[in-house]
C-alpha cells in the first residue's frame, strides 16, 4: 500500500510511519524541507502540495497540527491551533477530491469533539456540545474533510483521546509530578478522562488503513474510560507514590484558560465504531494502558 502522511515527524506520525514500513507499506512524508527519498515538499499555508503524489496514493493520513503545549491565554496560539489543523485537512481533502479514484483519507481529530457529557456514555453517534476551544476546533477540523468525502473517498475521522506513552505528553509530565509525590486529582475527580495506549492507537490507525470497507468517525480510546480519580489512583500505584493533592476547579480554570474544559469536562467515550469494525484492543482499561505506557 502506498501511504502519504502529513505530520509524519510528530510523535504519532513517527510511530505510525515506522509501523507501516515494517509491515511492507510504502510511506512518503509530506514535509516543508525534504531531506530524503521518502519525503515530499508541501506548504499548507500557500497551498503547495504534490497533487500527483496525493492522488496516486492508496491512502492519505493527516496528523499535522500545531502543538497543544502553549499559552492557553493567547489568542495567537488558539488561532494557530485551529488554522494548522483546518488548513492542512482542507488542502489534502481538496486535492484528494481531484483524483479519478480518490485515495482513502484518515483525517486526524480529537475526542474533544464531543464536549462535556457528564457520566453518559459517548459513542460516535453522540452530538457535539458546548463551545470550548478544542471542541470548536474539532468541529471545523472534521468539516474540512468534506470535499474528500463528497468526492467519494473513504474517509475515517480519528477522534483521538490522549495517547499514553512515557515519552510523550501528557504522561511524560504527569509521571514526573507523580514520581515527586505531587500527583493528585483534578477538581472533584468524577469527570471521565478518555485515553488510549500508543500501541492501540498505532494498531487502530493501521487497522483502519487496511480495512477498505469502513469509514466515518472513530473514537480512538480504550473501551473502559476511567474517571480522573481512577486515573490518579492507577498512576500513583504505577509509580509507587501517594497522590493526596487536589487541584481546585477555580485554580485550574484560572491557570489553564481555554484548556480548562479539557481537564474538567467529562467525556465517557466508547470506541463503538472501532470495535464494531472488528478491532481487538490490547489495552482495555486504565491499568492496562498505563502498564503498556510505562512498562
Amino acid at each position: 500500500m502506498r501511504v502519504v502522511i502529513a505530520g509524519a515527524s510528530g510523535f504519532l506520525g513517527t510511530h505510525l510511519a515506522e509501523h507501516l514500513r515494517v509491515h511492507g507499506h510504502e510511506v512518503t512524508a509530506l514535509v516543508r524541507r525534504p531531506a530524503g527519498p521518502h519525503e515530499s515538499r508541501w506548504d499548507p499555508a500557500t497551498g503547495v502540495v504534490d497533487a500527483d503524489l496525493v492522488t496516486s496514493a492508496d491512502a492519505v493520513v493527516n496528523l499535522a497540527g500545531a502543538s497543544l503545549v502553549g499559552n492557553p491565554h493567547s489568542a495567537t496560539w488558539a488561532r494557530e491551533v485551529l488554522d494548522s489543523r483546518v488548513g492542512t485537512t482542507s488542502l489534502l481533502a481538496r486535492t484528494i477530491a481531484t483524483a479519478d479514484r480518490p485515495p482513502a483519507f484518515l483525517a486526524g481529530n480529537g475526542i474533544s469533539y464531543y464536549g462535556h457529557h457528564g457520566a453518559a456514555p459517548v459513542t460516535e453517534e453522540t452530538d457535539s456540545e458546548g463551545d470550548a476551544l478544542l471542541t470548536r476546533v474539532a468541529r471545523e477540523w472534521e468539516a474540512a474533510a468534506a470535499p474528500a468525502r463528497d468526492a467519494g473517498a473513504r474517509v475515517c475521522v480519528l477522534r483521538t483521546a490522549p495517547v499514553m506513552d512515557r515519552s510523550a505528553p501528557p504522561l511524560k509530565q504527569l509521571r514526573r509530578l507523580f514520581s515527586l509525590g505531587l500527583g493528585g486529582r483534578l477538581g472533584t475527580g468524577r469527570q471521565h478522562f478518555p485515553m488510549i495506549s500508543l500501541r492501540d492507537w498505532v494498531g487502530a490507525a493501521s487497522f483502519l488503513l487496511e480495512s477498505r470497507d469502513v469509514g466515518g468517525p472513530f473514537n480512538l480510546c480504550c473501551p473502559d474510560t476511567p474517571t480522573n480519580a481512577q486515573f490518579t489512583a492507577a498512576l500513583a500505584k504505577a509509580v509507587r507514590r501517594p497522590a493526596v493533592f487536589t487541584a481546585p476547579k477555580a485554580v485550574l480554570a484560572t491557570v489553564t484558560g481555554d484548556l480548562a474544559p479539557e481537564l474538567l469536562g467529562s467525556v465517557n467515550a466508547r470506541p463503538a465504531a472501532l470495535e464494531r469494525a472488528g478491532y481487538d484492543f490490547e489495552d482495555r482499561d486504565v491499568r492496562e494502558v498505563l502498564a503498556a505506557a510505562l512498562g
